[in-house]
């Protein structure tokens, strides 16, 4: 009885008219000894591929990422950790870990300990559960190594294949389209490592964007598997290339931040929203979605799972227009506090030289005292 219930229920999931586009069968595209097609049991694969990811990552952190930390002076210790204390500590985990004015009240009463005191250790037991920065530096240097190393791979695929030159190649004898030992490979690996984040996101320490970030790769596997399911792996490859080349940029900007490399920081930072908001904002509506949407339609046509995959996208397109207004909003701040700087003549021996300072109400007023970040020559009063 159970049996056939799942079997009633596989045969609705695996349903052809979903699927596949009119008059196409799965039988259709079982592999042969002539081609080979993207088959569903293939993802399997994933999974223990995705187990070793993530002991790659665990040995590449301690053994490469952690040196690399050490040797530019990152330190190992975390935050300051807070004094044990029962009652806090049950306050913490069990009811809130930001208390109002009323209970910091009553545990001022209960501990005798003044207000402060236990503000101070609900700050103090909040930062113990931020990763130190030497864990993100590693956590950074293994996702860029990752997309670096996936994304030349892409590149390198993808400029021998006549679909990264002509989208239309993408549907054309779709979806007869035979799977190639790269593109499966290609596929794979990315399913494989977006699989290793999601589950690793239950043993790294908790963070704030732990939910959306959960979302963010279940959207992802998604979006692969539904791809090379029904055969879209042509486009598909389009778009993780696509997306790649933004990662590795961000992923070097957050190491160079975490090693205190403020400038290189801010040229990556720069080279990053360049390149997210021209890919995201431009080539992909322009490249990628007008393939999905008008070129197939015009080549193959729509099918319920067309509009399922186009919908996705169009999602897709409706973050990345988000996620670029958050980067011009901080790219806004930055240039608002750059417009904010002074220019100082440094005195003495550099007194040709141009300091920027920041004009901020602690420093101005003290600014015959201040020495030029540069050069450690004093300030003139300009």
């Amino acid at each position: 009885m159970e049996s056939g219930a799942m079997a009633g229920i596989l045969a609705w999931f695996w349903n052809e008219r979903f699927w596949l586009p009119h008059n196409v069968t799965w039988a259709d595209l079982k592999n042969t000894d002539e081609s080979t097609f993207p088959q569903a049991e293939d993802l399997y694969l994933a999974c223990p591929l995705a187990f070793c990811v993530f002991m790659i990552r665990l040995v590449f952190e301690r053994f490469i990422a952690r040196p690399c930390a050490l040797a530019l002076k990152i330190q190992a210790n975390g935050p300051q950790k807070a004094q044990p204390n029962a009652i806090l500590e049950k306050v913490f985990t069990a009811i809130t870990k930001h208390p109002d004015e009323k209970r910091l009240e009553g545990l001022s009463k209960q501990l005798d300990w003044d207000v402060r005191t236990i503000q101070r250790w609900f700050r103090q037991r909040r930062n113990q559960e931020k990763p130190s920065t030497l864990t993100r530096f590693c956590e950074s240097m293994w996702r860029f190594t990752f997309y670096l190393y996936i994304f030349t791979y892409g590149v390198r695929y993808l400029k021998k294949t006549p679909w990264l030159w002509n989208t239309r190649e993408c549907w054309y004898n779709y979806p007869y389209q035979a799977l190639t030992v790269d593109l499966h490979y290609y596929y794979i690996l990315e399913l494989s490592f977006y699989l290793s984040l999601l589950f690793s996101q239950f043993t790294d320490i908790r963070r704030k964007d732990f939910l959306l970030m959960f979302m963010h790769h279940v959207a992802t596997i998604s979006l692969i598997t539904f791809s090379y399911v029904n055969n879209m792996a042509r486009v598909g490859t389009l778009v993780m290339c696509l997306h790649d080349a933004a990662d590795v940029l961000l992923e070097a900007a957050k190491m160079a931040n975490y090693a205190k490399c403020q400038r290189l920081c801010n040229v990556l930072f720069i080279m990053f929203g360049l390149v997210f908001i021209s890919s995201r904002l431009g080539i992909y509506p322009v490249w990628i979605l007008n393939s999905t949407l008008f070129e197939s339609w015009e080549i193959v046509g729509p099918y319920p799972s067309w509009w399922v995959f186009n919908t996705l996208l169009v999602l897709l397109q409706a973050l990345h227009t988000f996620w670029s207004y958050l980067i011009v909003k901080i790219a806004c701040r930055a240039i608002s506090r750059v417009a904010s700087l002074l220019i100082y003549n440094v005195s003495d021996v550099n007194s040709d030289c141009l300091c920027w300072l920041y004009v901020s109400p602690c420093i101005l007023p003290f600014r015959n005292g201040c020495h030029c970040q540069y050069t450690n020559q004093p300030l003139a009063t300009g």
